[in-house]
């Protein structure tokens, strides 16, 4: 009888914490606390739920993950809505994400760990590296009779790749004749290859000289084909092996494998009507496909739990359960700002306004002026956005990391970004 008793017990114990786990907070990539174990209110941070679950009841996104860490450690991971409208499927922890322009930051890192085994400096020429830049032109103006042209005023290095200031753009986001060049090459075909890339941009005007301006574009596709110069390697490959399997970001890569379709996300945008419609199905997606263009500007497919890994490491200074991807000299160098008072603010025109306030490190938007951002945080707080609604911050000062993972384009809700943020900062009670 009392044997019975004992096993009864014991049952009944790992029954309990089966279910505490299993209503806690999910292990998205790192260890778990309570909010109140790393100075943030569990009450506060609860806001993030009504605010995110609101999004999904008003129909403007789909799904939502978001999650919050401190001190290295998980406090909050919330989902919401669905991650597959059609096939009914609610958003889940491990659900697979078109990350988009967060790609960027992992191939800063990777070329970045190049330097540090000193390939290059960041003031070398990139022609050195890719010949087919040496005698670029830069667009002056429009005329009557064709584009002006002028020379170049000094060679684009590979600190203006990382910083966005080698006059390179993306086309398609402006009037500029350049722009209508880019689409009329189509730069960036997902059929093609970075070595394709690379030849029609030797053809292809600079929007400005070298130096002279922050401008979003193909940069960090152009440093994804230098590292495959350097390497000798697909970028592919050289990503997988040396940042991708070292991190235990098992879900990340250029493409969605066939036996992991399922938990790939929906892509939704607006209707003419206004509603959400599926842009982008899960088992037809270009992402199922093998990739020969590896876009390392906005390529990449990750989880929460991927990225949370990759942040974490970032915000140890370069290193994550003993695997150390880079010094902590190189991290602090990548994050603070890199650009000159006359390069600020970045992103005019349609990234202006929300980036007031921010710098641009080697990779990574970063606060400088906390008044100037009109929004919580702290000095040096870095990260950065996908087109699809897509974000994460880091922020050493406060040792903390939020992401947010939604899948809809055009990014029509910005303004998401920024609530997290303060609904993050709002919660710190220490």
């Amino acid at each position: 009888m009392k044997r019975y008793l004992h096993f009864s017990l014991l049952t009944l114990t790992i029954l309990l914490l089966a279910a505490c786990q299993d209503s806690g907070t999910p292990k998205v990539g790192l260890p778990v606390a309570k909010p109140e174990k790393v100075g943030l209110s569990s009450k506060r941070l609860a806001r993030i739920d009504a605010v995110m679950q609101d999004y999904v009841d008003q129909n403007k996104l789909a799904g939502i993950i978001t999650v919050v860490a401190r001190h290295g450690k998980v406090v909050h991971a919330g989902r919401f809505g669905m991650m597959d409208i059609e096939a009914q499927k609610p958003m889940q922890f491990d659900t697979i994400f078109r990350i988009y322009s967060m790609s960027k930051p992992i191939t800063c890192v990777a070329l970045m760990m190049l330097y540090e085994e000193g390939h290059f400096q960041l003031d070398d020429p990139v022609s050195t590296f890719i010949p087919e830049f040496k005698d670029l032109k830069v667009f002056v103006k429009e005329t009557e009779a064709g584009l002006q042209l002028a020379e170049l005023e000094r060679d684009i290095t590979i600190h203006d790749l990382l910083t966005h200031t080698a006059g390179l753009i993306y086309g398609g986001y402006s009037n500029s004749p350049v722009d209508s060049i880019y689409r009329e090459f189509d730069v960036r075909n997902r059929d093609g290859t970075l070595e394709d890339m690379i030849q029609k941009l030797g053809r292809i005007p600079l929007q400005q000289q070298p130096g002279t301006k922050w401008q979003y574009g193909v940069a960090i596709d152009v440093l994804g084909y230098l590292i495959e110069v350097i390497t000798d390697e697909p970028l592919d490959a050289f990503l997988e092996q040396r940042i991708f399997q070292p991190l235990g970001m098992k879900d990340t890569g250029f493409h969605v494998p066939r036996e992991k379709i399922g938990r790939f996300a929906a892509m939704y945008g607006l209707s003419d009507t206004g509603n959400l419609t599926l842009i982008d199905a899960p088992a037809t997606s270009q992402f199922v496909k093998s990739a020969t263009f590896f876009s390392g500007g906005g390529g990449l497919v990750s989880t929460v739990s991927d990225y949370m890994r990759f942040a974490q490491m970032l915000l140890n200074g370069g290193e994550l359960d003993d695997t150390r991807l880079l010094s902590r000299k190189t991290v602090e160098m990548m994050t603070m700002n890199q650009l000159g008072n006359e390069l600020i603010p970045i992103g005019r025109g349609s990234y202006g306004q929300s980036l007031k306030g921010y710098g641009f490190g080697l990779g990574f938007r970063v606060r400088t002026d906390i008044p100037q951002s009109e929004l919580l945080g702290s000095m040096g707080e870095f990260g950065w956005g996908g087109a699809a609604e897509t974000f994460f911050l880091v922020d050493p000062e406060e040792d903390l990391i939020g992401l947010v993972m939604a899948q809809f384009r055009p990014p029509r809700y910005y303004p998401i970004r920024r609530q997290f943020a303060t609904l993050i900062y709002q919660a710190i009670v220490d």
